[in-house]
């Protein structure tokens, strides 16, 4: 046999492993979630943020953007003569609405202008499949993969489209990426919606023709040299654009797509150090408990290895040996599923995120520093116990350990021997002259029902945001976005339309926000005082009123600004005569989504000097007409797009299924197997530390079902104790969490459900009960003559 080449304390070591094969592969579960979660999530942030690099650097996607009302193209080239840029382009890009076959809801669509023939350029294309634009094909155009895909358009289909006013057929000849619109999304959008909203890329000349803009060009995009100063860039060519009806320059962080993905990226960032943190914490305490509690019922072996001349050094090494077969099985197995879920989430980005190559990296550093800290607590562990056992002599030590010194306790001084059975009294005692070691118990169990509650933490915070968001923020069915600003009786004209119940204007008016040295660009939601489809609320729920003048910020976008309510803000409007306006912050309103400022809509026209003009309406519709209202939008020139809430209700879940759905999904269930290994190793080394007492008390004439309480019966009181012990230290982390996601996109409020509550003491309750059954089992099988024999 191969065990006859072992030295003997290696076959000593497999004959343990064999006998605490149940032990060691909790040991090993514990161990294998820690540095798994570690993997994925780190894996995912190194991912995503090495794709989103090396795509902006080999398609040269632009540090600075512009939009204009319309600038002839010679102004382009004074742009491109500032100090600090290397690289300037022209562009036509227009919204328009799509009719798309299989889709009842009119889309929309960005027309984008390419050359006719392909050469580099910034915010240069992928092609996925198809071909280019042929020259003087004006109907041709390359659609993105993302909205291709939700429609399933291929190479050959055609969409048709409402350009400045007429139908047009148009033909896709290819489905191309483009790193301006990884993740595309419309203006004022959360989560994408790839049915309804995509971009188009179009032949310049068709473009320039259809809407009037020979020699002339609405957008541009910039690249400057390392090192360039952008601030002093972006001002100059805001001046230049200025008298052509310019809405205001800005750098690459405040591009929609880029901003979506670098948040994304920052939110990983915080997951995959923050969490895996808490559960590699977790995991390594909890090691360090039981590898100290199982290594300190081997103390009669301890003592016969040292009374054999084994020195302190020897033994030590042997016990750590045992430690780190359970460490290596767990780290290895954790590195392995850590991989297959890092890829898993990678294919879940995918489904957002859209790069020609998505790269697959992981984290060396993380997964070293995950495998040393859980050596670091199992070595810790095990030598305590170890250090313990050799620093007695080894006569002594084989002796089982002598009984604490018992005098009247708590349960005497409170007489509840008189009402308590034995097996109670029995429990009871060992509790109190234990407290340490049930102290420890508490804890670890108490920490594994923490992980359970933090990791549904998310699930609960993101349905209450979607439920405020979209059942009491919007209350609308539809929103109308025109073209551009229109007068107020477009409103009434869309109220009269057949399915509308009720339609509420709003004006929308790009501007940027200034205070003191600080300054950020919104658009300024202008809303009918007494309107009751669009309303501010704040995370608790209660209806913030709009006030006759004054600006209302979000919480988030006061403490971007340095704002307190009564200060005066410079309002620098991005539109018609670009005024700037002194406008007092009324107060705040503490919403999770975005950021934004509001204002009554008669004090924003007063502002901008302006009638009575929208910018769009929120619908009321009646459900059954629904279909046919958007067959009458589709048609209507002055309507730019529409917006479903049902659908954007629809591809929020979607988005939250397939993405932190699966993640957090993940991390509940390392919470369970977590908890579930926890309390089932405090189950069978209690079980191993007091075998001889129980064999005694059989002895003694006690029956199965009395020993059986009495150690079962002390699990379940500990594992009682752990749960509100649990529950607040799970809530305690939660608001750790929810303080550090606080992003500008949206922000993660405090929100526990009592399901998750539930669901954390319910799964400890069951790991206990199945824990409980395989002890028993093992209590039923006790040999009496051989737990009580001495070993010599």
């Amino acid at each position: 046999m191969v065990t006859r080449w072992l030295a003997p304390l290696d076959r000593k070591l497999l004959r343990d492993l064999l006998h605490l094969r149940g032990q060691i592969a909790a040991i090993s579960v514990v161990v294998l979630c820690g540095v798994a979660t570690v993997v994925a999530m780190r894996t995912a942030y190194r991912s995503l943020s090495l794709s989103q690099a090396s795509y902006y650097a080999g398609y040269r996607f632009a540090d600075v953007f512009a939009q204009v009302k319309r600038a002839p193209e010679p102004i382009a080239r004074r742009v491109a003569a500032i100090p600090g840029v290397t690289a300037a382009q022209s562009r036509i890009v227009v919204e328009v609405t799509l009719d798309v076959p299989g889709l009842a809801e009119p889309a929309t669509g960005r027309l984008v202008s390419i050359p006719d023939r392909r050469a580099p350029m910034l915010n240069d294309l992928h092609l996925r499949r198809g071909r280019w634009i042929e020259p003087g094909r004006r109907d041709e155009v390359l659609a993105s993969e993302a909205f291709a895909a939700a429609n399933r358009l291929e190479p050959g289909d055609a969409v048709d489209a409402v350009i400045n006013g007429r139908w047009q057929r148009l033909r896709i000849v290819g489905v191309a990426l483009s790193p301006e619109y990884i993740y595309e999304i419309r203006p004022a959008s959360l989560f994408p919606d790839n049915r309804r909203f995509g971009v188009l890329w179009m032949s310049r000349d068709a473009l320039e023709a259809a809407f009037d803009m020979k020699g002339a060009f609405n957008d541009l995009s910039l690249s400057l040299a390392r090192g360039a100063d952008q601030p002093d860039v972006i001002a100059r060519v805001d001046r230049l654009l200025a008298r052509y009806g310019g809405l205001g320059a800005y750098g690459r962080d405040d591009q929609l797509s880029n901003r979506f993905i670098s948040d994304e990226i920052k939110q990983t960032r915080v997951s995959g150090t923050i969490i895996p943190a808490i559960f590699l914490g977790i995991a390594a305490f909890l090691l360090n408990i039981v590898l100290s509690r199982l290594v300190a019922t081997q103390r009669d072996q301890i003592a016969v290895l040292k009374a054999f001349g084994y020195s302190n050094g020897v033994v030590g090494l042997h016990y750590l040996k045992l430690a780190f077969v359970g460490l290596l099985v767990g780290a290895l197995g954790g590195l392995a599923l850590g991989t297959w879920i890092g890829a898993l989430l990678n294919r879940q980005y995918t489904q957002f995120y859209r790069f020609p190559v998505f790269a697959f990296e992981l984290d060396a550093t993380a997964l070293g520093l995950a495998v040393l800290t859980t050596a670091f607590a199992a070595g810790i562990g095990a030598l305590n116990a170890v250090r313990r056992a050799v620093a007695l002599p080894p006569a002594e030590a084989m002796r089982p350990e002598g009984p604490g010194q018992f005098r009247p306790g708590i349960v005497e001084w409170v007489r509840a021997d008189r009402w308590l059975a034995l097996p109670a009294r029995i429990i009871a005692r060992n509790l109190e002259r234990r407290p340490v070691k049930a102290g420890l118990s508490v804890l670890g169990i108490a920490l594994a029902i923490a992980t359970l509650v933090v990791g549904r933490f998310f699930l609960d915070a993101i349905r209450y945001i979607a439920d405020v968001q979209f059942r009491e923020v919007q209350r609308e069915n539809v929103t109308v976005v025109f073209n551009q600003p229109r007068s107020a009786q477009v409103v009434h004209e869309l109220a009269v339309l057949p399915g509308v119940l009720h339609a509420e204007p709003f004006r929308l008016a790009p501007a940027r926000l200034r205070f003191a040295h600080r300054s950020r660009r919104v658009g300024l939601l202008g809303l009918p005082q007494d309107g009751q489809l669009r309303r501010m609320i704040d995370r608790s729920r209660r209806i913030v009123a709009l006030p006759a003048e004054g600006l209302v910020l979000t919480r988030k976008l006061g403490e971007i600004l340095g704002v307190r309510p009564g200060d005066t803000l410079a309002v620098e409007f991005l539109e018609g005569d670009r005024a700037t306006r002194a406008v007092v912050v009324s107060g705040f309103v503490d919403e999770m989504v975005g950021i934004s400022a509001y204002m009554s809509g008669r004090a924003l026209h007063r502002l901008v000097r302006e009638g009575g003009t929208v910018s769009g309406a929120f619908l009321m519709v009646d459900a059954l007409a629904q279909d046919s209202l958007f067959g009458l939008l589709k048609r209507m020139p002055a309507v730019g797009g529409t917006v479903s809430r049902d659908a954007t209700l629809a591809s929020f879940e979607q988005t939250l299924q397939q993405s932190i759905g699966i993640t957090m999904t993940i991390l509940v269930g390392f919470a369970a197997a977590i908890a579930f290994a926890m309390v089932y190793n405090a189950a069978r080394i209690a079980l191993s530390e007091r075998g001889r007492e129980l064999a005694s008390l059989r002895v003694l004439g006690f029956t199965r079902r009395e020993v059986t309480t009495m150690l079962l019966g002390e699990q379940a009181v500990l594992t009682v104790a752990a749960i509100p012990m649990g529950l607040t230290l799970g809530y305690l982390i939660a608001v750790k969490l929810a303080g550090l996601y606080q992003w500008e996109l949206f922000r993660v409020p405090l929100i526990i459900s009592r399901f998750t509550y539930a669901y954390a003491v319910v799964t400890v309750a069951i790991a206990a009960i199945l824990s409980g059954v395989g002890v028993r089992r093992r209590l039923n099988r006790l040999d009496l003559v051989q737990v009580l024999k001495t070993r010599e």
